[in-house]
């Protein structure tokens, strides 16, 4: 009995968790210092209705990032007006509180920006400002923004989802191999039992 649960767990956990989560390894600097070169991250695929600003994302935008997926953070939205100024960006008016930006607040490569986020469109930004390809450098194509249909999952920043699967793909291994040994057991039992004529 326990053997079938177990497996049946066990399956279920790799299988959900396939269909609605991935790893990732970050290849490159643009989101330093909050994500290094080499760090694995644990990402939740979603919807383009789930994405809100702040958000760090693996995004497929072959007109930004032609080698392959990127990762980047959401600054503005569909409808957002975004503008900045060396290393300072202000949402609808306001300030944004980028304590994960920890570059120069003067970026000499970067020029005054001020657009609308197009509707189904995101901007983005890497946290190391200084070195990242991001919304800033496209500024001539749709107001730099990225289609959020190209979205591919958003980093889990909580490490309570990861933890949940692996314990019960852990408890679906232990209820099968239980399972195993206790058939194993009966059925050693059996054979070692006397026979008795009536």
């Amino acid at each position: 009995m326990l053997a079938p649960l177990g497996l049946a767990l066990l399956v279920g956990t790799i299988a959900y968790t396939l269909a609605n989560y991935k790893m990732v390894t970050v290849m490159g600097d643009s989101m330093r210092p909050t994500y290094r070169q080499g760090d694995r991250l644990f990402m939740e695929r979603i919807d383009p209705s789930e994405i809100h600003r702040g958000d760090v994302l693996l995004i497929e935008a072959p007109e930004h990032s032609p080698l392959g997926p990127m990762l980047r953070r959401v600054i503005g939205m569909g409808g957002d007006h975004v503008a900045g100024e060396g290393n300072r960006v202000s949402v609808n008016g306001k300030p944004v509180d980028e304590p994960y930006a920890t570059d120069s607040e003067e970026n000499p490569a970067v020029g005054p920006y001020d657009v609308t986020v197009p509707d189904g469109r995101l901007f983005l930004l890497g946290d190391h400002r200084d070195n990242s390809n991001d919304s800033r450098f496209h500024l001539s194509e749709q107001s730099g923004s990225v289609g959020a249909s190209g979205v591919q999952g958003r980093v889990l920043e909580d490490s309570t989802v990861p933890m949940v699967l692996a314990t019960l793909g852990g408890l679906g291994i232990v209820l099968t191999l239980a399972g195993i040994g206790g058939y194993a057991v009966r059925r050693r039992t059996r054979r070692s039992l006397p026979s008795a004529w009536a």
